[in-house]
C-alpha cells in the first residue's frame, strides 16, 4: 500500500493525480484536518506532527509514503528520512514533493529566474532554494508566502473578485522580478492554476505540481522494483481523517474529483 499524507484536504489533488496515472495500486490517504493547516506552525511542531503521521501510516502497512503536503516536506522530510525511518522502519521509504518540482523547474527555466509560492512555513524554510541550487548553480529564486490562499480555497472562494485581488497582490513581486518558472508549492493551488497562469502571463510557465509528483512516483517505482513488488495492487483506496468524517467527505469531493464513500476517524500521537 502507498500512504499519502497531507495536513488537510489539499493532498487529495496529489492522490487524484496518482489515481489517474497509477490506478492499480492501493492507497491510504491520511489528512490531519484536526490540526491543519500546518503553514503557520513552528518547525518543531511540523516535524513532530509529520512523524506521527508517518508512524500511523507505517502501522497500517504502508511500504511507501508520499508527503503530499509541501509544508511537511519542507519542514520534516529530511529529518524523517535520515534519522527516524532508518532507526524504526529501515525497509520502508518516505518521499516528498519538493525535489520533483525543483528538478522540473531547474530543467525548464530559460533565464534562471524561478518563483516559489507557498505557505509561510514552506517559503521561510528556503527548501526550494536549497534544492534548486544543488541542481543548478546561479539560479535566482524568489519566494512569496501566500498565507490567505489555503483558507480561501477551502471556503470555496475560487474565482471570486476578492480572491483574485489577493492573488494579484501576492504574485506582483514575482512578476516584477520577471520569473519564467513558477512553482506552486502547496497542494491547494491547483484550484487556482488557471487564475495564476492568467495573472503571470504567457512568459511564465506555472508548474502542475500533482502531475509532476505522480510522474516522479511512477519513475521511482520503475527504478526500484524491490519496493514496487512490495506495494499491493488491488486498486483500493481508503481515507482517514483526524477530524469530522462527514466534512471530509463533503469537501474532499471537490479536491479528489469523485465521491468519497467511507472515511475513518483516528487520532495521531495518542
Amino acid at each position: 500500500m502507498i500512504g499519502v499524507f497531507d495536513s488537510g484536504l489539499g493532498g487529495l489533488t496529489v492522490l487524484r493525480a496518482f489515481l489517474k496515472r497509477l490506478p492499480d495500486y492501493d492507497y491510504l490517504y491520511l489528512g490531519d484536518n484536526a490540526r491543519g493547516p500546518y503553514g503557520n506552525k513552528s518547525p518543531d511542531v511540523i516535524c513532530e506532527y509529520t512523524r506521527q503521521a508517518v508512524e500511523f501510516l507505517f502501522g497500517r502497512r504502508c511500504m511507501l509514503i508520499i508527503l503530499a503536503c509541501n509544508t511537511a516536506s519542507a519542514g520534516a522530510l529530511r529529518k524523517i528520512q535520515q534519522e527516524w525511518v532508518p532507526r524504526h522502519y529501515p525497509d520502508r521509504k518516505v518521499l516528498g514533493g519538493v525535489i520533483p518540482l525543483a528538478e522540473v523547474a531547474a530543467r525548464l527555466t530559460r533565464f534562471g529566474r524561478i518563483g516559489v509560492i507557498g505557505t509561510r512555513a514552506t517559503v521561510e524554510s528556503r527548501v526550494y532554494e536549497q534544492e534548486l541550487w544543488k541542481l543548478r548553480s546561479g539560479l535566482k529564486v524568489y519566494g512569496q508566502a501566500c498565507p490567505l490562499l489555503v483558507p480561501l480555497v477551502e471556503e470555496g472562494w475560487i474565482g471570486k473578485p476578492e480572491t483574485n485581488r489577493i492573488l494579484k497582490k501576492y504574485l506582483r513581486p514575482l512578476k516584477d522580478r520577471k520569473v519564467d518558472i513558477l512553482i506552486p508549492g502547496c497542494t491547494h493551488y491547483p484550484f487556482l492554476q488557471k487564475d495564476i497562469e492568467r495573472i503571470m502571463g504567457k512568459n511564465c510557465k506555472v508548474l502542475d505540481g500533482p502531475a509532476i509528483v505522480a510522474e516522479k512516483l511512477e519513475d521511482y517505482l520503475h527504478r526500484h522494483p524491490e519496493m514496487e513488488s512490495r506495494v499491493s495492487r488491488q486498486g483500493a483506496v481508503a481515507y482517514v481523517t483526524t477530524d469530522e468524517p462527514a466534512r471530509f467527505k463533503l469537501l474532499g469531493r471537490k479536491f479528489l474529483g469523485r465521491n468519497i464513500r467511507d472515511v475513518e476517524k483516528s487520532c495521531l500521537g495518542s
